[in-house]
């Protein structure tokens, strides 16, 4: 007998219903027989329920199929020898009475708490960090909105937010416009899209409060630890090196907070390195679980110390740009610079790389899950080479753009590190030289001068 599923005929299997016994069936009944598919659905199995008799099918859903096949991919994904070193098995690392080592269980509490932080960050940023921008004298509204045209806001929304030199001319024809004019609308529409320094002000002041805060936890406790001054330490006894409190509460916190940012980049200010950024969450992510799972938590605190220094002073940097301290902005990006740059491309790899690839070798020896481990740290040390070469090429563009003793190394010029990262959005003013119409085109008006524009300084280069 078959029914069809899925716009295909599939033949059903007839196993024996087991509260049926063989003696009630005859050949040509199916009655008492279970109906599986694992192609269907069960409202599709429950509908093929009588036979051509006329015979009532029983049917019971069967979770067996289900479990066995879940049961084979949990145990091929926890494989013994590709998560721990050669005659280690996970009863070994079972918690007793006398020690407790990380589970892989542990984990799953992260994901609630990564809800749990979010919902305080939004608090925080309600509560403490808009009253302290508020006390700053930073402003909540936006870039200045264009000015309504149907035309260009069709080709906005559904061609291109950057049209070619060709689309210009031929909307400046048609509008009987001014290049420079709709160049500028189309700079002002963009800008209506990013968010106002309030913000971006917010965000950046709740994660100088957490990596402050975690990077003060993370030195208070490695410095009563042997492994920070003794890397060869968090080799000795692997992998049987208890779990104390300790680090787990390192651990979960990073974790969530690092889910939550993976999530909240969604929604966050969007930045031109969305995608790499993404990966980097996705990276860290992967290696604290990694870490954790395979009892490498004594090297993975390291790893989150020496990360969390740097973050601190780029956030403050940004506070202080936001708030237009000038000095203060220029003082803590420099020193971000020096500390990010000798940190990520010195102390990381001499420090975290020399021990995780060779002393962890000597040691302990390799197997699978150290070489995805060793793997990702190296994948981290691409992402440190590709941001230590932006943060010098975005110094290098903010003093040679700017004066001796007055340079923003946070307003530059098409910014590679962000968008929006600027103490002030793109400049409305046109040249001063452009010319004027004296009517108003498809929504224009005479509002701050003819057809939409105004008077002022040159445009600056857009961010």
């Amino acid at each position: 007998m078959t029914f069809q599923c899925t716009n295909h005929l599939r033949r059903l299997s007839l196993l024996p219903y087991s509260g049926i016994s063989e003696g009630k069936r005859t050949d040509g009944d199916l009655h008492g027989y279970l109906i599986i598919s694992p192609v269907c659905t069960v409202r599709s199995a429950v509908r093929a329920r009588r036979d051509t008799a006329g015979h009532r099918l029983l049917f019971r859903p069967s979770h067996r199929v289900c479990t066995g096949d879940m049961a084979g991919i949990l145990a091929w994904f926890w494989n013994e020898r590709f998560w721990l070193p050669h005659n280690v098995t996970w009863a070994d690392l079972k918690n007793t009475d006398e020690a407790t080592f990380p589970q892989a269980e542990d984990l799953y509490l992260a994901c609630p708490l990564a809800f749990c932080i979010f919902m305080i960050r939004l608090v925080f940023e309600r509560f403490i960090a808009r009253p302290c921008a508020m006390g700053l004298k930073i402003q909540a509204n936006g870039p200045q909105k264009a000015q309504p045209n149907a035309i260009l806001e069709k080709v906005f929304t559904a061609i291109t937010k950057h049209p070619d030199e060709k689309r210009l001319e031929g909307l400046s024809k048609q509008l009987d416009w001014d290049v420079r004019t709709i160049q500028r609308w189309f700079r002002q529409r963009r800008n209506q899209e990013k968010p106002s320094t309030l913000t971006r002000f917010c965000e950046s002041m709740w994660r100088f409060t957490f990596y402050l805060y975690i990077f003060t936890y993370g030195v208070r406790f490695l410095k009563k630890t042997p492994w920070l001054w003794n890397t060869k330490e968090c080799w000795y006894n692997y992998p049987y090196q208890p779990l104390t409190v300790d680090i787990h509460y390192y651990y979960i916190l990073e974790l969530s907070f690092y889910l939550s940012l993976l999530f909240s980049q969604f929604t966050d200010i969007r930045r031109k390195d969305f995608l790499i950024m993404f990966l980097h969450h996705v990276a860290t992510i992967s290696l604290i679980t990694f870490s954790y799972v395979n009892n490498m938590a004594r090297v993975g605190t390291l790893v989150m110390c020496l990360h969390d220094a740097a973050d601190v002073l780029i956030e403050a940097a940004k506070m202080a740009n936001y708030a237009k301290c000038q000095i203060l902005c220029n003082l803590l990006f420099a020193m971000f610079a020096i500390l990010f740059i000798s940190s990520r491309l010195g102390v990381y790899p001499v420090w975290i790389l020399n021990t995780t690839l060779f002393e962890s070798w000597e040691i302990v020896g390799p197997y699978p899950s150290w070489w995805v481990f060793n793997l990702l740290l190296i994948l981290l040390q691409l992402l440190h080479s590709f941001w230590s070469y932006l943060i010098v090429k975005t110094a290098c563009r903010a003093i040679s753009k700017g004066k001796v003793g007055k340079w923003n190394p946070l307003h530059v010029s098409k910014d590679d590190r962000s968008d929006i990262e600027s103490s002030s959005d793109e400049d409305d003013s046109p040249p001063p030289n452009q010319k004027h119409h004296s009517s108003t085109t498809n929504g224009t008006n005479k509002t701050h001068g003819t057809n939409g524009y105004l008077t002022g300084a040159p445009y600056p280069d857009e961010h």
